[in-house]
Order: structure tokens, then sequence, then C-alpha cells
């Protein structure tokens, strides 16, 4: 009997439990007149019968997250059954059903309607005798058709006697007829469409270029789940011959983002691009190209990165990918992992060499501990150090030259430094430092190797000084300038660094970490100057000034002005240095909003010569057109061979329908016009389409030129906004 009576007590408390959690389950039915959401709306008004509300003039009917706003409706609030009529829009997570009359159960989500239209970009679907299945909540209609144009008589439709839709996610059709402006164009026995954020398509792209022949571009995007997506190419090249790959994209999550790139060609003319010279292992027919990209943070403060750059030949890029040659015509392959914590960081880095036809410095591997600025104890005293070991190897490419011997070594090194920041008077930052460093070299092997083993020693001491200073004019105002109100920041700084001649110099050590000529101002602190192998004596002072005008624009606080200057003063300059190193000039104006000047200089005070110099002038005053002017100098004998190169690209809106792009590249140092591009855009309603045309006179050999029609549903755009600005070649098929 007690067993019983347990029995019961648990079969009656379960059964309470469960009605309790299934009324907490149920949302419940919220109506309301469409006035109390919408100020100005008309005054809705409603009434009970029993269970029933009835609403007129108007009436909103939520539930969790699904909103009904129709002129009228019954709402049944024990059922959750509504019947609407008149402009009735249901918004049910990322789907839109709109229709006069409609019912709709809240609770079972079936949905009756005798003429409906429903969707979500990039896909609408519209039809009539709409009836909701409840048990795998999927819906079918009949004489309905889908579309990508948000409009209600859209020119591209796609029509079915019976069709079948899941929400957020596909439709699919049977004897389906695709009609353009009225005139039947194609049938398909079964027809399917994604209508979730993610829709398979392709993407056709046919043009001429005189490099290749006649070409067509094929591309097909596909969407196997939220963890793999990715693209297959199939392309031809009249004169080259045909060129297929897949490309892979992996979302893992916490585990990452991976991207793998295949491409191969048969190339039937392989050596177009070398004018004739043949390479010194000649360019092979079969030409192909591996890439992988992965980059993850699987642990708190633990970053993963890996790079795979392989191609058959150093041309593949330039033939066939030029966009990814412009950014980087040597890309190199790595592995590297990092964790870092408050104060320390450590990284561990493999680089291999896989193209024997690039200079690289191989690591395998290179392992760095990084310590980061820190107080000692509660001392004034701060610390920062760097320490790393590796065996690396010196590549030389293999070209048809000369080749200098390849040669390798280990090395280890560390370094660290005590500084003391101060605050002199309450306006005078000083920091002066000392520091030493210790590298250890074994004896170079290898055809190149000359250099027995080694140990070096370094020591550095100096100061930085710094101070800051403003100015506030609240009243200023100049309409042309559109200031309102201005504020002066100056910053100016003395930076003295002393290092004595090390126990060893940099001739008589391997170089795989050394200085390279760049366009901006090397570091002269330890450790931001990384060049291990290069560091020498110096006796430096580095005079910094940066001026900043800030004013209000639109409530907001912009920058007027933005000027940063350097000048380094050797006091005891090296042999083949002079005494002022280059005057380094970055300049930020901006006019108006709309209006950006960017400035780069060098100047050489001992030559009195402009080494480098770098200024574009961006005009953006509306959406109608836009234009961007610029020019590069490059002194001949600075950073390799010389340049002098004015650019221009102007954008120009006929109208909702039309636009322009011209882009210009004219080289004064050998007085030819590198490079010009012009691209007509139409857009035709479902589509949209771009036609180019590319000029090359690369000054030996004849000159390239290319011309390309690209074109993609607006639905599922080939390119992102702006993209076309950034990455041109990609209208151009590269």
């Amino acid at each position: 009997m007690r067993h019983f009576s347990a029995i019961i007590l648990t079969t009656f408390f379960f059964a309470v439990l469960s009605s309790t959690l299934r009324a907490q389950d149920e949302v419940p039915l919220n109506v309301m007149a469409l006035n109390k959401i919408i100020p100005g709306a008309r005054v809705g008004s409603g009434y009970m019968v029993g269970d029933t509300i009835v609403f007129t003039n108007g009436v909103i009917v939520q539930c969790g997250a699904t909103n009904l706003v129709a002129d009228s409706a019954t709402v049944n609030q024990l059922t959750g059954e509504v019947v609407a009529d008149g402009h009735v829009r249901i918004e049910q997570g990322e789907m839109v059903w709109v229709g006069e009359h409609i019912r709709y159960n809240f609770k079972t989500h079936q949905m009756q309607s005798e003429q409906f239209r429903a969707g979500k970009p990039p896909a609408y679907v519209s039809g009539t005798e709409l009836q909701g299945d409840i048990t795998n909540k999927t819906y079918h209609a009949r004489h309905a058709y889908v579309t990508t144009d948000d409009v209600s008589d859209p020119e591209v439709r796609v029509y079915s006697s019976h069709i079948k839709i899941v929400p957020g996610k596909y439709v699919e059709m049977w004897n389906a007829v695709a009609v353009a402006d009225g005139v039947p164009v194609f049938y398909f026995p079964y027809y399917r469409r994604e209508i979730g954020p993610h829709a398979n398509n392709w993407n056709f792209l046919p043009g001429y270029r005189s490099a290749y022949g006649p070409f067509l571009f094929s591309t097909y995007q596909w969407y196997l789940s939220d963890g793999l997506d990715g693209k297959l190419h199939a392309d031809y090249f009249g004169r080259r011959g045909p060129g297929v790959g897949p490309d892979l994209n992996l979302h893992l999550g916490q585990w990452g983002e991976g991207t793998f790139k295949y491409y191969y060609l048969h190339d039937q003319r392989p050596d177009t691009s070398t004018n004739g010279t043949p390479w010194v292992n000649g360019i092979p027919e079969d030409r192909q190209r591996y890439y992988f990209g992965y980059q993850a943070t699987p642990a708190t403060n633990l970053n993963v990165k890996a790079l795979v750059n392989y191609q058959t030949d150093p041309l593949f890029l330039h033939d066939f990918f030029l966009g990814d040659y412009a950014n980087n015509p040597q890309p190199y392959s790595f592995i590297e992992v990092n964790r870092y914590w408050d104060n320390w960081s450590v990284d561990a880095l493999a680089r291999p060499e896989l193209n024997d036809f690039f200079d690289q410095v191989e690591r395998l591997p290179d392992v760095r501990l990084t310590g980061y600025r820190q107080q000692i104890f509660n001392t004034p005293f701060y610390y920062d150090s760097e320490s790393s070991a590796g065996y690396y190897k010196q590549f030389y490419a293999n070209t048809n030259g000369p080749i200098p011997s390849a040669y390798s070594a280990s090395r280890a090194d560390t370094f660290h430094q005590i500084l003391l920041p101060e605050m002199l008077f309450g306006w005078l930052n000083v920091m002066p430092f000392a520091g030493g460093r210790f590298t250890y070299y074994s004896s170079e092997t290898g055809p190149g190797g000359t250099n027995d083993e080694a140990y070096r020693g370094v020591f550095n001491t100096g100061m930085q000084t710094s101070l800051k200073a403003s100015q506030l004019w609240p009243d200023a105002t100049n309409s042309l300038l559109a200031i309102s109100g201005l504020r002066h920041v100056v910053e100016p700084s003395i930076t003295y660094v002393f290092v004595p001649r090390p126990s060893k110099t940099p001739p008589e050590l391997p170089q795989f970490d050394t200085e390279q000529p760049s366009p901006e101002i090397l570091p002269i602190m330890f450790p931001d100057y990384n060049d291990i192998d290069s560091i020498d004596s110096q006796n430096v002072l580095r005079f910094g000034l940066r001026n900043t005008l800030q004013t209000k624009r639109a409530g907001q606080l912009e920058s007027l002005l933005d000027w940063n200057l350097l000048l380094d003063w050797r006091l005891k300059p090296n042999p083949g240095q002079s005494t002022f190193n280059d005057l380094y000039s970055d300049l930020a104006f901006r006019p108006r909003t709309w209006m950006v000047l960017q400035s780069e200089l060098r100047y050489a005070i001992n030559q009195q010569d402009l080494n480098m110099a770098f200024h574009q002038l961006t005009f953006t005053p509306n959406e109608k057109w836009s234009w961007g002017i610029g020019h590069w100098y490059l002194r001949n004998g600075f950073l390799d061979s010389g340049d002098n190169l004015v650019t221009s690209t102007l954008y120009f809106r006929v109208n909702d329908n039309w636009g322009a792009r011209a882009t210009h590249y004219y080289n004064f140092e050998t007085q030819r016009l590198q490079e010009q591009m012009y691209t007509i855009y139409r857009d035709m309603r479902s589509w949209t389409g771009a036609l180019s045309f590319r000029l090359m006179d690369n000054g030996n050999g004849p000159t390239d030129f290319t011309v390309a029609f690209t074109f993609s549903l607006k639905a599922s755009p080939k390119y992102h906004l702006d993209e076309d600005t950034v990455e041109p070649y990609h209208l151009v098929g590269q």
C-alpha cells in the first residue's frame, strides 16, 4: 500500500510539474492597437467575445519573436489562431509574409492564405493557396514563382504549379519555367533556390586579353553548412589552355578559420611572360598553385597562424593572379604559435623554403621570449627584454644570373634593459635607460659559409624626453575649413641613444635579420630596432615634433591636421653614413570632411636630395562622384630603382542605372602611360554589370590589353561594396 501511495504521489507531482512547465513554455499573445506602437496610426478598437478578441482599424499581435500586423483581426487567445484581413504582414524570424487574408496559428505555426508574398533577401516567393505543414514546419503553395526582385512586378522569375517552402532555408519547385520580361527562356524539371544567407550561385566573366586571347572565367560558389563553403573555378584561356581548381573555407568556431586553394593550368605557351628569355629551369606547361591559410584562438591568450604558399614557377601569380601578385609578389610560408600573458609572450615560428626562386631566410625554428615593459617590484625602475634562438638558412633566388651560395647557422640572442620613467616639473617626461645584449653564432655551414663560431656583446644606453602642450580656442570659426572651435596639441621629443662598438661587427657575422631599405625611418631604440645581425655602433640624437589641430564637425571631434616630423643627428656617423639622416615628414590634412590630403616625404639634408615623396588627395563630396589623385616619387638609387608616378582614379555616377570609373598611372621617369583602366557600370534591376578595358605598357615587350565583362545577381553579388575600387584587377578576372 505504501508503494502504491508513493506511485500515486509521484505521478501527481510529475503531472503538476509538467503542466507547470508547459504553462511556462507557452508565450502569451499580446494584442494591441497599432497606434500604440506606431504614433500617428489610426486609432484601433477591440472587444472580447469569450476567448476571442476582435480588433479593427489597425492591430498588432505579438508572440515571442513573431509579429502580425493587419487592418483587422480576430484572435483566439486559447488556440492561438488569428484570422487577419487587410495589408497583413507577418514577421517570423528573418522571414516576412505578406497578404490580404491570412489565417495563422501562433502555437502551431500553421498558415493558410489565398494569396501571399514572402521571403528575405536575396530571394522572394509569391503565389496562391498557401498551406502550412505543422509537423515539419514547411509550406506548400500553388501557382507560385521565385524571384530576386523585391518589387511587385519582377522582370525575372521562375514559375511553378507547385512549390515547397522551408522558411529561412530554401524553396523547391517542380516543372518550373524561367521567365524574363514575360518571355519563357528555360525549363527546369526540378528547381531549388536557397533563401537563407548562403545561396549557391554561378559567376561568369568573359573577356579578351592579348596575353591569353579570348577567355572565360566561371566560378561556382557553394555552401554546404555553417562550417564549410567554397568555390569551384573552371576557366579557359584561348591561347593558354584550361585552368581549374577548388577553394575551400573551413569555419571551425573555437578552432579557427581555414582556407585552402588549389589551381592547375595546362599552359600551352608558358614562356609568354619571359619575352623570349628562357628561365633557368624553364617555365613548365603544368603550372600549379597551392595556398593554405589558417588562424585560430583555441584557448585564451593562445594564437595559431599558418600560411602555405607554393607555386611551380616565379611568374605564375604574375600571369594569372595579377591582383595577388600586386599585393605580394614573393609570398612565403610559415607556421606560428603565440602564447601571451600580462607581462610575457612566447612565439614559436617555423618558416620553410618552398619556392627556390625567391630570396628567403629559412627558420626551422625561431623561438622568441618577449618581456613587456613591467615594473620591478615596488621600485621606480622598469624592465623589458627580448630573447630568441633558432636555426637559420639563407637562400638566394635561383635565377639566370650569378647566384650567391646559401649558408646556415644557429643563433641565440638575449637582450635586457632597465628604464627609469619620471615626470619632472609636472610637464617634462624623462626616461633614462641602459641595457645589454649577448648573441651566440655557430660556425656557418653550406657552400656560402665563411664565418666561424662567434660571440657578440652589445651595450646600449640613452635617454628619451618628451612633453605635451595644448591650447584651446573655443570660439574659433571658419566656414571654408568647417572649423567650429580649435585645439592645438604639440608634442616635441628628443631621444638620445649611445651604442659603443660591438665586440663583433656585422661583416664578421652571418646576416639573417639584416637592415633593409625602408621608406620610413627605422627605430633607433632596442628592442624596437630588431635587425639583430646589423647592429653596429651609434651615437645619435633623434628629434621629433608632432602637431595636431582638432575641431568639431557635426558634433564629432575630428583632426584637421596631423603632422609628424623626425630627424636624426648622428654625432659620430659610421662609414657610409651622413651626419644627418633624412628629414622625415608624415602629414594628414582634412580641410573638409570629404577632402583628405596625405603626404610622406624623406629629404636628405646633407646631399640636398629628395629621396622619397608620396602625396594623395582624395575628394568624396557626395555619392555622385569621387576623385583621387596621387604622386609617388622615389629617387634613383634610393630603395633600388627610381620611380616618378602620377595616379588618378575618377568615379562618376551618371544616374541610378549608369556609372563610370577611370584609372590612370603615368610614369614621368619613362614618359609613358604605364597603365589605364576604364569601367562602365550598368544597373539592370536584377543584375549588375561592368564592362572594363585595361591597357598596360610595361616598357618591354608588347602592350598588354584586356577587355572583360563581369556581371552578377544583386541577390548574390560577386563583389562586396567598394571591392572593385580596392582590388580593380578582379574586374578583369584577376
